[in-house]
């Protein structure tokens, strides 16, 4: 069993990165809007900015009481989507219950968007657009196959979770790379019909060692980008201890898919940076 370990190529491409903003005369100018106080999202956005102020783009994280209306967060959206100094935008999701996530979304400047979650980036992956600006979740699993030389062609894949953020972007990442993919979710049934069956199993629900090795087909690849707390501790969708002697390659969680959406994130605030200039 070999570890998908992102914490390495992490810090190879902000590396990477950072000579790239070295030789940029105006360095990339980034904008995270939060709404609310949900600690896990804050802590989130505080990694994301300490990293991409170490990379050197300027970041300014943007606040928003839990209270704000669905038009109070539309118009700060739009004013720094309008802004001409912000060359990358992001709203950090989840969004408070009161709102409505999609139209915050569509707001954003295809030019600007830095999670590749408005309808034309995502509609640009579907339709194998080198333009398309790639969600960074998804982006890094593909980096960290790629990196570690995993052949998808022919393979069976199988998608636990169809979000816009992860799994919705993944087919078509997936599909491009001649996987055979098949997609689950809450209302599948029999789902070890599927999993044990893939050659690659990517679980993306939330539900806390929802995998076990009855789910896993001897050799497989695993990656887990599942993220619940039990009693104060932090786990993935997959049980890891009964899971990693069954595959032959596995995530670790925490320290896989994590540190790569970040990085690739930060990848496409870079060349977001380049475009805009």
């Amino acid at each position: 069993m070999v570890l998908l370990d992102g914490r390495q190529l992490s810090t190879e491409i902000l590396r990477d990165l950072t000579n790239q903003v070295a030789g940029i005369k105006s360095k990339p100018n980034f904008v995270i809007i939060i709404v609310g106080k949900d600690p896990a999202s804050l802590k989130y956005v505080e990694l994301k900015k300490l990293k991409a102020l170490e990379v050197g783009i300027n970041c300014r994280v943007v606040e928003l009481s839990q209270s704000s209306s669905q038009i109070d967060v539309e118009d700060i959206v739009t004013q720094y989507s309008h802004d001409p100094s912000v060359d990358a935008l992001m709203v950090q999701l989840p969004l408070p219950p009161t709102l409505n996530q999609l139209p915050i979304l569509n707001l954003i400047d295809p030019k600007k968007d830095a999670d590749g979650l408005t309808p034309l980036n995502l509609g640009k992956l579907f339709q194998k657009d080198v333009s398309a600006v790639i969600p960074a979740t998804p982006l890094g699993i593909i980096r960290l196959l790629e990196k570690f030389q995993i052949n998808l062609a022919g393979k069976q894949a199988v998608v636990l979770g169809r979000s816009s953020i992860v799994g919705l972007p993944l087919i078509a990442l997936l599909e491009q790379r001649q996987a055979t993919v098949t997609l689950s979710h809450s209302q599948t049934t029999n789902l070890e019909i599927y999993t044990k069956n893939a050659d690659l199993l990517i679980t993306a629900t939330g539900r806390p060692n929802l995998i076990t090795a009855n789910y896993i087909k001897p050799g497989a690849v695993v990656v887990d980008v599942g993220s619940a707390r039990v009693n104060g501790q932090l786990v993935g969708d997959v049980d890891y201890y009964s899971v990693a002697p069954v595959c032959s390659y596995i995530t670790p969680n925490p320290g896989g898919v994590g540190p790569m959406t970040i990085a690739c994130l930060l990848e496409n605030v870079v060349k977001l940076s380049k475009l805009n200039s």
